[in-house]
């Protein structure tokens, strides 16, 4: 196909061939939500699958679907964008003109002018951060990706060295899969694009029984993986040989020194210095639950809109009044969403088609819901507080590791009673913290002790810092189903999803911390956040608040309650036609459940992912 030129810029913005003809071309500020793409030898000769690829998850960006070939016809790369700023600006795949080097690119890079400037590398007032990558990429190689700073899932073929590169951020904020087919490499940012390429049978790991999702690479379909985060893949078209690389490891960062004094001062610096940077430049709502970390965003956004998720007669999960006052304080407007039973009956399949298998993740249903809201109100970019509980601590059963389940208690946090009784019985015993950490985070059986092995490793990683292991081990485990949801979720109502506290500079500091700084007594994880909001003036309900909800949901109640017998029945459909390997999942969820047993739900969700025609044809 023939490159459209963009004056003055060395590079071409390259249309579909099937598209209708793209307006002038304005560089200014545009998100890119979806690529895809294959490589191989033989790659042009089918240009028509991989636009076929890219209409599969247009939704991820209805504002232009494009794919382009490599001058070689070695790669056809496809890009769905979504336009945030300007909507005259020319959708990708882009093409660097002198080098040959085509880029499918989905993401943001918030330090990218600091970085140009650095690097010596031109750019105009109106470029956008995929001109910026494509350059650094043309001149400097895979070794760019250090110095990038942001949320990014990308794709270059570069014919000079006749390799396909594929790289995802630091902390996988933006998901990638990829398979091999012969001589190919086919990749997308969703499974279901894949599982149309070509045959992917179904099949159910052990991690899905124990933690409610897969871990490391694995995905429920055979031959497609997926990439892991802070990992650069190489594929060399012609001898087909692929090779990974790791450019990223949190675990090298050394250990801070100094007072917790000095440690908060420089938290605060970099706290307000990093945050601000991820606001976008158009209006956005946040997501605020009321809690600490949705909080301390708000205060330092200054969102025009905030969104919140309350359930009628749910007193324990309803945090809007401590929502609604910091709201009024920072002059924006509430958003309550009152989802019910009815509206989760009526959306479970196309939330599940969105996460495109099963996750765990306690907060998906209000999490669906925010977006659902937030697309309805002609937003296009929804901001929320990931992170600070993996990387400071905040989980209760960091608490019930460090301090013991009676001391937990003893401080008050008496809901987590349920959590804490998988400790209460070994009282006595020197129990390895790897032990306890699987115990508290197990949701099924872990025959093998896989789940079991990744805490041991993580932790043993870590240097001998428990609250450093204690972020490795979530980051190996529970971190991969809340931050693929946010953007899956987001995605599916083409709202880009941005995650402030996953900083670069914030997130290395917080690792480094000690535990003493991270936490100080039995009720009050991320100590050195709670003080920080302290001091910008956030009220005591949040900064003092000993209990954590987030977007928690009464699902499980419901499911045990007014939607029992629909439950059952959904399974039941699915039971009928699901593999032999689904069926200890589904069987599972036939079984009552407590209040925060997730089993139900969970078998739940996978009779509805099972159900869905594009699932069963794989199956």
């Amino acid at each position: 196909m023939r490159a459209q030129a963009a004056a003055g810029t060395g590079m071409d913005l390259l249309p579909a061939a099937a598209a209708a003809k793209a307006p002038p071309h304005s560089g200014v500020n545009q998100y890119m939500c979806g690529i895809a793409g294959l490589a191989g030898a033989d790659a042009a000769r089918h240009e028509h699958t991989v636009g076929a690829m890219g209409a599969t998850q247009a939704h991820r960006g209805p504002d232009g679907t494009m794919h382009a070939a490599a001058g070689d016809g070695r790669a056809v790369l496809a890009m769905n964008t979504l336009l945030i700023v300007d909507p005259q600006a020319i959708p990708g795949p882009y093409l660097e003109r002198e080098s040959g080097v085509l880029l499918a690119f989905n993401g943001e890079i918030y330090n990218y002018r600091q970085q140009a400037t650095a690097w010596g590398i031109p750019l105009g007032p109106r470029d956008t951060d995929a001109h910026f990558v494509l350059r650094a990429w043309a001149r400097i190689g895979p070794s760019c990706l250090d110095g990038l700073d942001g949320m990014f899932a990308l794709a270059v073929y570069d014919p000079r060295v006749g390799k396909l590169f594929l790289a995802r951020d630091r902390l996988g904020e933006k998901p990638l899969y990829w398979r091999l087919d012969g001589g190919r490499l086919a990749f997308a940012s969703e499974v279901t694009t894949l599982t149309g390429y070509g045959t992917a049978p179904l099949v159910l790991r052990p991690e899905v029984l124990a933690i409610e999702t897969p871990v490391g690479v694995d995905t429920p379909f055979q031959g497609i993986q997926l990439l892991a985060p802070a990992t650069l893949l190489s594929f060399d078209v012609a001898s087909g040989s692929l090779d990974q690389h790791v450019y990223w490891r949190l675990q090298d960062r050394q250990p801070f020194e100094g007072t917790y004094a000095e440690a908060l001062a420089k938290f605060s610096v970099v706290l307000a210095e990093q945050v601000p940077l991820r606001a976008p430049a158009c209006d956005f709502a946040l997501l605020l639950s009321g809690g600490l970390d949705s909080s301390v965003l708000a205060y330092l956004l200054r969102p025009p809109v905030c969104v919140t998720v309350r359930y009628p007669g749910q007193d324990r999960l309803d945090e809007s009044k401590t929502a609604a006052r910091i709201a009024a304080d920072i002059g924006a407007e509430l958003i309550v969403v009152e989802p019910d039973h009815v509206d989760f009956t009526n959306v479970l399949p196309h939330m599940m088609s969105a996460l495109d298998y099963p996750m765990g993740n306690a907060s998906t249903f209000s999490e669906y819901m925010a977006y659902r809201k937030i697309a309805s109100l002609g937003l296009k970019v929804a901001v929320g507080g990931l992170g600070p509980d993996e990387f400071l601590m905040g989980y209760v059963r960091h608490s019930l590791v460090l301090f013991g389940p009676d001391a937990v208690l003893a401080a008050g946090m008496d809901a987590y009673r349920p959590l804490a009784a998988k400790l209460m019985h070994t009282a006595g015993e020197d129990l390895d913290p790897a032990d306890a950490v699987t115990r508290l985070v197990l949701r099924g059986p872990d025959p093998d002790g896989r789940i079991r092995d990744l805490i041991a490793t993580a932790i043993d990683t870590s240097g001998g810092d428990l609250a450093r292991g204690f972020t490795l081990s979530d980051l190996a485990t529970a971190w991969r189903p809340l931050v693929m949801t946010s953007d899956k979720l987001a995605s599916a109502y083409a709202l880009e999803r941005r995650s402030p506290f996953l900083a670069r500079d914030l997130v290395e500091l917080s690792y480094r911390l000690p535990a003493e700084h991270k936490i100080a007594h039995p009720a009050e994880g991320k100590r050195i956040l709670r003080d920080a909001a302290k001091a910008l003036g956030l009220p005591r309900e949040v900064w003092g608040s000993r209990d954590k909800l987030g977007f928690a949901s009464p699902v499980p109640a419901w499911l045990n309650g007014q939607l029992a017998a629909w439950a059952d029945a959904q399974i039941h459909t699915a039971l009928a036609e699901a593999p032999a390997a689904m069926r200890p999942l589904l069987e599972g969820g036939l079984k009552p459940g407590g209040r925060f047993d997730r089993t139900r739900m969970q078998a739940l969700m996978a009779a509805a992912w099972f159900c869905d025609q594009t699932v069963r044809a794989a199956a």
